[in-house]
C-alpha cells in the first residue's frame, strides 16, 4: 500500500471520528434548560401531579418531556443504571444510594419541592373512617384484628410498600392477607368492592382522581389516622400536611443526574418556582414553599371626592 493511499485512510478515519463528536456536542446544545426533548422517570404513585407539571412547562417552554411511570424499584434502578438521567421520586436518596454516584463521580442535584402523603383507605360501607396506625403495622406483623380484614397495596415494588415496611421495620410483606397489584386504581377498585379492605395509595391519587375513576372514590372513604403514640385522628389534607399532624407524610424530588444544563435543570427550578408551587398548592399537597398573595386593595371615593 503506498504512504498517499495510507494517508488517505488516516485523513478519512479522523474527519469520521471529529464529524461523529460535533455531531454528539451538537445533539447536547439543542437541549437546553428551557428547550429540547427529556425523558423523566416518575414513581407512579405521584404520577399526577407530575403530569400537571410537566403539561404547564411545556406550554410555556419550546420543551417536550416523555414520562415514564413505574414503580419505585425500577425508577431508582433506571437511574442507577445509568438509563435514566432525571427522576421524580418520593424519598431522598439514601447514603448508600448517594454513594453510587461519588464512585462515579457524578454529583446528583436533588431538589425537593412537596409534600405528599400514604392514605387508607376503605369500602364506603365501612361507617368506622377511623384507624389507628399501629393496628396497620400490627396487622403487616402477622397480628389480626376484626376492624382489617386485608391489606391492598398497588405493587410490591412500590414506594408506598417501602415507606411502610421501614415503619413496621419489615423487611418485605407477609404471604398472608396482604395484597398486590400493579397501579393505585386497581387497589382503589378491589377496595370499593370489597368490605372490610384496606387499601394503601398515595395521596396524590386521591387528591387528582382521574376522571373515569369518579364512581370508584365515591364508593370509598378516606381514613382518618391515629399515628404512633400519637393522640387524635388526622385526615390526609392540605392543612394537616401543613401542620404536621397528619403522621403518614413524605417528601417529593427531582433527583437530576444529567451532568449539564439541561431539561433537567430547568424542570427542577420549574417546579420549585412560584408557578410550580401553585400548581401543587391547586393540586391538594403541600407546596415546599408556599406561594405569596398579592392583594390589590382599592380604595373607594370619599363623598368629598364623589362632588
Amino acid at each position: 500500500m503506498s504512504r498517499f493511499k495510507v494517508y488517505l485512510i488516516l485523513v478519512s478515519v479522523v474527519f469520521i471520528f471529529f464529524n461523529c463528536k460535533k455531531n454528539e456536542n451538537e445533539d447536547v446544545n439543542k437541549e437546553t434548560i428551557l428547550k429540547g426533548k427529556a425523558e423523566i422517570y416518575v414513581d407512579e404513585t405521584i404520577a399526577p401531579i407530575v403530569e400537571d407539571e410537566t403539561m404547564v412547562f411545556e406550554s410555556q417552554y419550546d420543551a417536550k418531556f416523555t414520562l415514564i411511570s413505574k414503580s419505585e424499584s425500577e425508577v431508582l434502578n433506571s437511574l442507577f443504571n445509568k438509563k435514566a438521567k432525571i427522576v421524580v421520586i418520593a424519598r431522598n436518596l439514601t447514603k448508600k444510594e448517594l454513594n453510587i454516584f461519588e464512585q462515579r463521580k457524578i454529583v446528583p442535584k436533588i431538589t425537593k419541592f412537596a409534600i405528599d402523603g400514604v392514605a387508607f383507605v376503605a369500602n364506603k360501607s365501612s361507617k368506622d373512617t377511623l384507624i389507628a396506625l399501629k393496628d396497620v403495622i400490627g396487622f403487616m406483623k402477622g397480628e389480626r384484628s376484626s376492624k382489617i380484614k386485608g391489606l391492598v397495596f398497588d405493587n410490591p415494588n412500590s414506594s408506598t410498600v417501602s415507606y411502610m415496611n421501614n415503619l413496621a421495620d419489615l423487611s418485605g410483606l407477609a404471604d398472608k392477607d396482604v395484597y398486590t397489584f400493579k397501579t393505585n386504581n386497581e387497589v382503589l377498585k378491589f377496595v370499593s368492592e370489597n368490605d372490610g379492605m384496606i387499601g394503601v395509595v398515595g395521596v396524590n391519587w386521591l387528591s387528582q382522581p382521574n376522571p373515569s375513576m369518579n364512581s370508584i372514590i365515591n364508593n370509598i372513604n378516606v381514613l382518618s389516622v391515629k399515628g404512633l403514640n400519637k393522640e387524635g385522628y388526622y385526615s390526609p389534607s392540605q392543612n394537616n400536611f401543613a401542620e404536621g399532624t397528619y403522621p403518614l407524610l413524605r417528601d417529593l424530588y427531582v433527583v437530576n443526574c444529567q451532568g449539564y444544563d439541561g431539561l433537567g435543570m430547568g424542570f427542577a427550578s420549574f417546579v420549585a418556582g412560584d408557578i410550580g408551587q401553585r400548581i401543587v398548592l391547586k393540586s391538594g399537597l403541600l407546596p415546599y414553599q408556599i406561594p405569596t398573595r398579592k392583594l390589590n386593595i382599592i380604595r373607594g371615593q370619599s363623598n368629598n371626592e364623589k362632588k
